[in-house]
């Protein structure tokens, strides 16, 4: 394996991207939601979709010839029919600056785990699109005869620490469903363990909270589901199960250390809800110190979005059985502490 290219600069500045194409299709239940017999009109269609904008902004799009319909450039609102293929060329918007620089913590010429710093996109989403470890990592990586390394899963922006990628699509695909939870075989209350495989995390949480003495462990089973949020439409958020949608999660927080200004905990989950560390540990009574969006109770803030940082949360340590037998144990150099 050649070996990896000089590291990258420690922050990217902030720069324009070249634009995105989203498509979409219409549903017919996009049409039934419609009030009554009036035509879903295109720009009620993106204003339900993406709800970022309303649809006086869509109908400003359209003047700007940004959205197709089975492939013609349309200039003002019109009804759309079930099946029909939509596309909204979005024009290059400016990325903010992030970090890039991170360590390797493990390079088998397949397998590879960086210590992602707080602050990067994992994936192209949303306001992203060239700033994230995946580009990165194209870009370190384009001329490695081992090929790239692209992500298994995701770590949130501000959620710093172990990011697992590997080189072989294969490989990529028995990480993925190690490290997502298994329906078929349900890993027991509280372990923190699903098909060999063991997550770990640290976070600072609003220091008192717990009835906990350090080294005690209380385990969270509280679903997690998406609930009404203003500015997104939907939002997951701690929920009670009534919901059809509502997803089962469970969590096993450890209080490791109590101090003035937080609490450090530790965190082994045993599934892999959007957002779940935050979630349970503010349904607990102890969210996240700094974390604008989940306050006590689970809940999800209106005027806040998941995106938002502020707080510190570590995945520190992985366990996992490869295919080949043993056990690999990572963790990341720098270990949050208070």
């Amino acid at each position: 394996m050649a070996e990896p290219g000089p590291l990258p600069p420690r922050r990217l500045p902030a720069a324009f991207n070249s634009g995105w194409i989203y498509r979409d299709r219409v549903r017919t239940a996009d049409l039934v939601a419609a009030a009554g017999d009036v035509p879903l009109l295109v720009s009620a269609f993106y204003a339900a979709r993406y709800r970022h904008s309303d649809q006086a902004v869509w109908r400003e799009r359209l003047a700007a010839g940004e959205i197709r319909r089975n492939g013609q450039q349309l200039r003002a609102d019109a009804a759309l029919a079930a099946g029909e293929a939509l596309a909204w060329h979005r024009p290059p918007w400016q990325e903010a600056a992030v970090p890039v620089s991170w360590s390797v913590v493990f390079d088998d010429g397949d397998l590879h785990v960086i210590d992602k710093p707080s602050g990067l996109p994992v994936l192209p989403a949303g306001g992203w699109l060239e700033h994230t470890a995946l580009r990165l990592l194209e870009r370190r990586h384009a001329d490695d005869p081992a090929g790239i390394p692209r992500p298994v899963h995701r770590l949130g922006r501000f959620t710093s620490g172990l990011l697992v990628c590997a080189r072989r699509p294969a490989t990529r695909a028995w990480l993925s469903a190690r490290l997502r939870e298994s329906t078929a075989a349900e890993p027991e209350a509280g372990s923190g363990e699903a098909q060999g495989c063991r997550k770990l995390y640290r976070a600072l949480v609003v220091p008192g909270m717990l009835p906990l003495a350090p080294e005690e462990a209380i385990s969270i089973q509280v679903p997690i589901g998406r609930r009404p949020h203003p500015q997104l439409g939907q939002i997951w958020c701690a929920a009670d199960g009534s919901d059809p949608g509502d997803r089962s999660a469970r969590s096993t927080l450890t209080l490791l250390e109590r101090g003035a200004s937080a609490d450090l905990v530790q965190v082994a989950i045993a599934s892999g809800r959007p957002h779940q560390i935050r979630i349970h540990c503010a349904a607990v009574g102890a969210p996240l110190l700094g974390d604008p969006l989940y306050g006590p109770g689970g809940l999800a803030r209106s005027a806040a979005l998941p995106g938002d940082g502020g707080y510190r949360l570590q995945a520190w340590r992985l366990e996992l059985e490869p295919p080949d037998g043993g056990r690999l144990q990572l963790e990341v150099p720098e270990v949050l502490a208070l």
